[in-house]
């Protein structure tokens, strides 16, 4: 990564160029300038050597300065560049080409096929470095990724040159349903004789040290490496329902248990149906710590998806964006805009900066947070109608045709036939989805405000407003009553758990009014991604008991601390909101003692926790086995714990990439036993 970019200072006339075309010049000067980057043991080629495409931008500068902000959160079609061919793309931008009508259709249309020249150049590069030094690449080369792959080898090459290539341009895309996409070629190649599973094993291997090439030996301390957003799904249903569990299911885990590489965040979807055999396995990665494998519960997404509108063949093909909120791969532009509903109690409702308000009874007050709730939503969803209003073009409508972002829209169905772009509304499905933050601490403050106050009554309203706005100084007792007395969301009390699963219904319910009423889907997520960090300082005290600037819950998942009774129990807490209306997911982050999942017994309790999750409605769950003294310990002596992983919000990062406060948030969240 020592070559940081291209430079475009001697391009003539560069000013007086539009976006796409200083962004098609770019992109054809990284084709033909980024190095080119083989090893001696690799098994597939193709490599981001740009180091400022690590950092999310087009690694193209003018005057020194970055030009373009890249695409993430967006999982493209790579299954039809291996099983159609890049050509067949190639061919769909220049039939559509001669429709063409409006200069910005032409204009687009010609990026898209300078997007494709450009990766032809950039893959003729390889096959000149590669004919002497590796035969067996250079052979698989001259086919793929143009045509389609023939057998497994061919085809784990044409999605990994795929993907390089968007990665070097500076995108951050997530891989999809990687079983899905090889199975088929692995299964005919070993019952072929063509090719043995030890033989794979050392390809698919390949591809996955390749995908560490981003890590660096010192990167800087923030919210950590390895969020690249190069997500894999496993297992599941195709569109048809049948099981796609193969033997690419087993291998990938395989290797993601000897490697330990957590540079791919791995989801398995689990069903009624998933075997045993996967099951065990899946427990037995998980033991290993680091979070990589994760879950979905597919009946529920599926039912999730086509509640809100989806056919069940879309639903059934859904996969993840690059951390864990759902979409259809290859056919959807994804943005969520996330926002603390905490705050909106404590501020919105409460007024407790300004000076609060008064209410009379626990209805009043919910009536009033649940209202500001909805103007948040409002608000949302004005800022999407403006981007849409007034801007007719073909499809009446736009979101940002400012960033050029070519490379990606010719894998992304709808772009071409619309001759759009992915960011200017191309994509077959444009989701917009409002993110809640901050539930189970809103509800965990309703819950003390309703017992301290109108039930046992220790305590007047109006006191209690003056007791958050100091800080709960001079009233520790309370305080430790409040915390100590009363049990909150995490530990399978209905009456402690029906206020944070009020909010989400509540919150889920409000958004789902909204959606269909323009072009773009507007469906509900919960999610924080860490941004508790960033919202502790402007929280003020609150009612159960923490204090100004303490760092809440993530997520769905309790507030750390507060959840005493088990894994079980937290689980059993999170499936009594109706999960199927958060139809963009709603994550739960669970962490257990090493101890607990110790032998065979622990794999055994592992599975059942799993099963348990699908069987209560669960919607996603993100496990993680590791021992907050070992965490503590690679504090004080980072150099001596490089390579320890932890699950952090939708991705997994070494955890001394980790900046002090980031690492204590991770050591804070509560360990469970099973």
């Amino acid at each position: 990564m020592l070559t940081l970019d291209v430079q475009l200072d001697d391009v003539p006339g560069f000013n007086e160029m539009s976006e796409l075309q200083k962004y098609d010049i770019a992109i054809a000067k990284i084709a033909k300038e980024a190095p080119i980057r083989i090893c001696k043991e690799e098994r597939v080629s193709g490599a981001a050597t740009l180091g400022r495409a690590i950092w999310h931008h087009v690694p193209a500068t003018y005057g020194g300065k970055e030009l373009w902000h890249s695409v993430s959160h967006v999982t493209l079609g790579f299954d039809k560049v291996v099983k159609h061919g890049i050509n067949s793309i190639e061919k769909e931008i220049a039939e559509r080409l001669k429709k063409a009508k409006t200069p910005d259709e032409k204009e687009i249309l010609f990026s898209m096929l300078n997007a494709v020249n450009s990766l032809r150049v950039w893959h003729g590069r390889y096959l000149s470095a590669l004919k002497d030094v590796k035969p067996d690449i250079y052979s698989l080369l001259l086919k793929v990724p143009f045509e389609p792959a023939t057998n497994f080898h061919e085809a784990v090459q044409s999605l990994w040159f795929t993907f390089a290539f968007t990665r070097l341009c500076g995108n951050w895309p997530g891989i999809g349903r990687l079983d899905e996409i090889l199975g088929d070629y692995l299964k005919n190649d070993l019952d072929n004789g063509i090719l043995t599973l030890e033989e794979a094993r050392e390809i698919l291997a390949s591809f996955f040290i390749k995908g560490c090439e981003w890590i660096q030996s010192k990167p800087p301390t923030g919210s950590g490496d390895a969020q690249h957003y190069q997500n894999i799904i496993l297992s599941g249903i195709d569109t048809e329902g049948k099981d796609i569990t193969n033997e690419v299911t087993f291998l990938t885990l395989d290797i993601i248990e000897e490697l330990g590489i957590s540079d791919f965040p791995i989801s398995i979807r689990i069903n009624e149906n998933t075997s045993e055999e996967l099951l065990s396995k899946a427990a037995k990665v998980m033991r290993h710590g680091g979070g990589i494998v994760a879950v979905y519960n597919e009946p529920l997404v599926i039912k999730s998806l086509t509640d809100f509108g989806y056919s069940l063949d879309e639903a059934r093909r859904f996969a993840n964006d690059g951390c864990w909120e759902v979409q259809v791969p290859g056919k959807t532009y994804f943005k969520y805009v996330p926002f603390d509903s905490l705050q909106i109690l404590l501020e919105d409702t409460l007024h407790l900066s300004s000076g609060p308000v008064h209410f009379d009874s626990f209805d009043e007050l919910y009536a009033a947070f649940k209202s500001n709730l909805k103007k948040k939503i409002e608000q949302i969803y004005s800022k999407v109608v403006k981007r849409v209003e007034g801007k007719d073009r073909a499809a009446g409508w736009n979101l940002n045709s400012g960033i050029p972002c070519s490379v990606v829209s010719i894998f992304e169905e709808g772009c071409i036939e619309k001759a759009r772009s992915y960011l200017d509304c191309g994509p077959k499905y444009v989701v917009i989805s409002p993110h809640i933050g901050g539930a189970p601490d809103a509800g965990n403050s309703l819950y003390a405000i309703k017992k301290l106050v109108f039930e046992e009554k220790k305590v007047a309203f109006d006191e209690l407003m003056m007791i958050l706005q100091n800080n709960w100084e001079g009233y520790e007792e309370l305080r430790q009553y409040v915390m100590n007395k009363y049990t909150y969301y995490g530990n399978d009390d209905d009456e402690a758990d029906e206020y944070t699963v009020r909010v989400l219904n509540d919150f889920a319910g409000i958004v789902l009014e909204f959606n269909t009423r323009c072009p773009v889907l507007f469906p509900p997520g919960v999610s924080t991604f860490g941004r508790q960090i960033e919202w502790a300082p402007y929280r003020a005290a609150v009612p159960f008991g923490r204090k100004k600037g303490e760092i809440l819950s993530g997520n769905a998942s309790p507030t750390p601390g507060t959840d005493i009774t088990g894994a079980t129990a937290v689980i059993e807490s999170y499936c009594k909101a109706d999960l199927k209306k958060q139809v963009n997911g709603a994550a739960l982050d669970v962490k257990l003692f090493p101890s607990t999942v110790e032998g065979e017994n622990g794999i055994a309790a592992l599975s059942s926790l799993i099963k348990g999750f699908i069987k209560l409605g669960g919607f996603f769950m993100q496990l993680d086995v590791v021992d907050a003294e070992v965490l503590r310990r690679a504090q004080e002596n980072p150099a001596d714990y490089k390579t320890l992983s932890v699950r952090v919000s939708g991705w997994n990062a070494r955890f001394v990439t980790l900046s002090r406060e980031w690492q204590n948030m991770i050591i804070e969240r509560t360990a469970q036993g099973i």
